[in-house]
């Protein structure tokens, strides 16, 4: 699965990579976290023969996709994820994969491993060359009983390779800039049609990093959550002692 990624290139690198009109300025962001707004990169509106500007649009989205059917949203989980496995069969996700694909910027996504601990070891997983990289996105647009409409998203997922399979058995699928046009054709190009898409990346193409348990708080949205650690080096945090009883006499402590 994917609980946590970040976007911390500039605005100017987001437009190179993906050819984006008018992007407006946003800041580093090192703990996105699900519920919270996320940009997605669509197809926009074809243009005319022979012209040079970009086919593409991008648009701030709700990270947790909630389907167009949804009656009450707080009896809906929240779908931050999809399995594209068979995100073409389930209802919460067929429509968006049909008509409305899209492309995530991220930088990297965080990960953590179970092993014992309550919270499980948390790790940085970035490409192993830098850059920014593309998740496989669907977005929907819900409209709420009091008329508002809202746009929301999920990034799809699939089983890990074997850089991350140590640490979870899932990770976000990721689109290779060669094949940007082709997953986001949503006119031309159906569901199976871009089903070789939906792997895992090649081996070797992500990097592990262990890191402190700061990312698990959303409040902690500084750099210093991807800071390398040595989990060898954690120790438990201890637990307090016991509350001294006051004395006998009753007499008061100034501790």
């Amino acid at each position: 699965m994917c609980g946590r990624f970040a976007l911390t290139s500039s605005p100017k690198e987001v437009d190179e990579a993906f050819s984006l009109p008018e992007l407006e300025a946003f800041p580093p962001r090192y703990n996105i976290a699900p519920t919270q707004p996320i940009l997605m990169v669509m197809a926009g509106e074809p243009r005319q023969p022979g012209s040079n500007l970009p086919d593409r649009t991008s648009l701030l989205v709700r990270w947790g996709l909630i389907p167009t059917w949804v009656k009450d949203t707080r009896n809906f989980p929240l779908l931050f994820n999809a399995r594209s496995e068979s995100a073409s069969e389930k209802a919460s996700f067929r429509t968006a994969m049909r008509h409305r694909r899209a492309l995530i910027p991220a930088s990297g996504f965080y990960e953590w491993r179970q092993d014992g601990k309550k919270k499980g070891q948390p790790f940085w997983v970035r490409p192993r060359n830098g850059g920014l990289i593309a998740f496989a996105g669907l977005m929907e647009t819900y409209a709420e009983p009091g008329g508002s409409e809202m746009d929301t998203g999920a990034i799809l997922t699939t089983h890990a390779n074997s850089d991350i399979a140590h640490i979870h058995e899932r990770m976000p699928i990721v689109i290779h800039a060669q094949d940007f046009s082709r997953w986001l054709d949503c006119r031309f190009q159906e569901p199976r049609d871009v089903a070789d898409l939906l792997r895992p990346a090649e081996q070797g193409f992500f990097e592990a990093i262990p890191v402190s348990d700061l990312v698990n708080k959303v409040a902690n949205t500084g750099p210093e959550i991807q800071d390398r650690i040595d989990p060898a080096l954690i120790q438990e945090t201890p637990k307090p002692e016991p509350k001294k009883k006051p004395p006998s006499d009753d007499q008061m402590s100034l501790f």
